[in-house]
């Protein structure tokens, strides 16, 4: 075997496999372009046994709430990301889907059940315009992974609903568990934009829409997949 057919083989087995969750909700195929143009392996299926299996699986969401709790039980999707994670293998929220991973969410009087992975309520913002539709910057963590190299670049968001208290990520919080890592965005009051938390993460606005800073997101996330 010639020298650069050694590299070629290398190069094709560093190559990620990352399933896009289809669950009915929007925004799928912006994903799949994103992910494929940071060199992912990109299938958009609702599959579970293929999101099961996948090195990483996006869950994206667009829309109320409730609805995108109805489309993803619809294809197993709560079982799946709760196999995922009881097994270390990475998932990526975003937008709706990142507030779905929360216990519960309220939209247009609506009380509805998310997935439960984080405590926390998903409710209307506090803020002078909605919804919040545009670029902003985000306040990461220090030694954040899904935000290194990206210090003071801005994100596209699309949203009138948040998370404005996150219990596990409050000073003096104790337990087994080292506390998700969480970044903050403000529109009106302040909001949780993305959480690192092990295998699970999430961002609030769209990576897949917001340019060259969203590509290197992306290309953090897939860095972490085994």
């Amino acid at each position: 075997m010639t020298a650069g057919r050694r590299r070629l083989v290398g190069s094709v087995a560093a190559v990620k496999k990352v399933v896009v969750l289809d669950y009915g909700s929007g925004n799928l195929r912006s994903a799949e372009r994103a992910l494929s143009r940071v060199g992912a392996d990109v299938t958009v299926t609702a599959d579970p046994q293929a999101a099961l299996e996948a090195d990483g699986l996006v869950v994206p969401g667009v829309g109320a709430f409730a609805a995108c709790m109805d489309g993803l039980r619809a294809v197993d999707g709560p079982k799946v990301i709760g196999r995922r994670l009881a097994g270390g293998r990475p998932v990526l929220g975003i937008c709706v889907g990142m507030q779905i991973l929360f216990e519960r969410g309220v939209e247009h009087g609506q009380d509805a059940d998310g997935c439960g992975e984080w405590p926390g309520v998903v409710e209307p913002l506090q803020a002078p315009v909605l919804p919040h539709m545009g670029w902003n910057t985000v306040q990461p963590p220090e030694g954040s992974t899904l935000f290194a190299g990206l210090a003071d670049q801005r994100f596209y968001f699309v949203h009138s609903y948040g998370v404005r208290e996150f219990p596990l990520a409050e000073a003096g919080v104790t337990g087994r568990l080292t506390p998700p890592a969480v970044t903050w965005a403000e529109h009106g009051d302040r909001f949780v934009a993305g959480v690192e938390n092990g295998p699970l993460s999430a961002t609030q606005f769209h990576p897949e829409k917001s340019g060259d800073a969203g590509a290197q997101l992306l290309t953090n996330w897939l860095d972490t997949l085994d």
